[in-house]
């Protein structure tokens, strides 16, 4: 076993000697991200200019949106009042079932 120690320490030693461990593609690699931005910003001779539409008013509504907007209102609260009214026929419905069969039970 001390002869084996006494191979093994020396190999030990010449292969952390031997050189970097450094894997190959880190060399590769760009140092920072900024590097591939810096690089295409480079031939960019213009400066950035406020765009003075940016703060403008919005528009104004016209007429025929106006209209439109009114008219899907519209078309809403006839849905609305559709449904509320199948609701009911439904509830009637219902109601007259079950006095139905409560009639048929009391007969039996």
């Amino acid at each position: 076993m001390k002869k084996f120690a006494y191979v093994a320490i020396p190999l030990v030693l010449t292969l952390a000697a031997c050189g970097k461990s450094d894997d190959a593609s880190t060399e590769a690699e760009a140092d920072t991200v900024e590097m591939p931005a810096d690089d295409a910003m480079a031939t960019v001779t213009e400066t950035p200019e406020a765009d003075d539409a940016a703060n403008a008013a919005a528009p104004a509504i016209d007429a025929a949106s106006e209209a439109a907007a009114q008219k899907v209102q519209q078309t809403a609260q006839q849905a609305g009042e559709s449904a509320a009214e199948v609701a009911a026929r439904a509830q009637a419905a219902a109601a007259a079932a079950a006095a139905a069969t409560g009639e048929q039970d009391a007969k039996e």
